[in-house]
């Protein structure tokens, strides 16, 4: 059975695709994100603890990050790695997490930066086949083939990107001024924002042979709203159906996904609503409200 995980400041809320509330664990705690393995389950505490169930109503502590925060974690083919803030990238290994080294060396990463002059973020991580992306923000999206031993850039750094998701054989880069799609691993990128209200993508998700997207104005939203695309991504159409016409706040990186089949996709709001759709992203229905601010839609079966 279908279930959506919607993660928020204060629990992790777990929902059937009618919207009916399952369970909520972690109550009175910030769940930062959350990712399966499987059948199993990760997630990140407070932005500090990361903590794992192995598919049973009970979970344990894992480790916990020390003088960094935990933005992203995922299953790949270089190890169950998490994404923190200032640029890293950590192993789970033996009872705690170790440094991914090769990715602090990578290059360019002197070149990563943020526009308020912070140090930069792992904010999203996938990957396709072997190959691994990683996206950093503000620093593109690099990719390792060899199980993390290496990373090569790909797209520009000044891209922006938000969010780095695969499917169809190709690799979707949700950035400032519109969706980025490469089909050869990243090696060449084409751009697009065309039919977008406002041309800054902040997550991307693949729902059958329909790409969403959320784009609003800027950083700081307005006009935001989910469109949809075919898998090439080259021009947009919003969704109107059984949502508002705008959204205020940015629809963030990880509060929208979608099952690669294309039977369901979902997303959240920082005004704790959650939307499902059930036609890629055609029509939504709201599911629930009165959440907590989402900070992760997860789709699992």
């Amino acid at each position: 059975m279908a279930e959506i995980l919607v993660a928020t400041r204060d629990g992790l809320h777990r929902f059937d695709v009618s919207g009916r509330l399952l369970k909520v664990e972690f109550a009175g705690r910030e769940v930062s994100t959350i990712a399966p393995e499987g059948w199993e389950l990760w997630a990140i505490l407070d932005g500090t603890e990361v903590v794992h169930t192995a598919g049973v109503d009970w979970w344990f502590h894992v480790a916990n990050l020390r003088g960094l925060r935990g933005n992203c974690i995922a299953d790949t083919r270089a190890g169950v790695i998490v994404g923190t803030s200032d640029a890293h990238l950590y192993r789970i290994a033996g009872k705690g997490l170790e440094r991914v080294s090769s990715f602090a060396g990578a290059p360019g990463r002197k070149e990563w930066f943020t526009p308020w002059g912070g140090p930069p973020d792992t904010r999203s991580i996938t990957e396709d086949g072997d190959t691994v992306y990683v996206n950093v923000h503000v620093g593109g999206v690099l990719k390792s083939s060899d199980h993390g031993e290496s990373w090569q850039p790909t797209i520009e750094i000044e891209a922006d990107i938000h969010r780095v998701t695969t499917g169809h054989g190709r690799v979707y880069a949700a950035g400032a001024d519109g969706l980025s799609v490469s089909q050869d691993q990243g090696s060449t990128w084409t751009s697009s924002n065309g039919g977008l209200r406002g041309s800054y993508c902040r997550s991307v998700t693949v729902c059958g042979d329909t790409v969403l997207v959320s784009a609003a104005d800027g950083p700081r939203g307005g006009h935001s709203a989910i469109y949809r695309s075919d898998v090439e991504g080259r021009s947009f159409e919003r969704s109107t159906q059984g949502v508002a016409e705008w959204f205020k706040p940015n629809i963030d990186s990880l509060c929208l996904d979608a099952f690669p089949d294309g039977s369901l996709a979902a997303f959240g709001t920082q005004d704790g609503r959650l939307f499902a759709s059930t036609d890629k992203g055609e029509s939504w229905s709201e599911i629930a409200r009165g959440l907590p601010e989402v900070t992760r839609v997860q789709l699992i079966r």
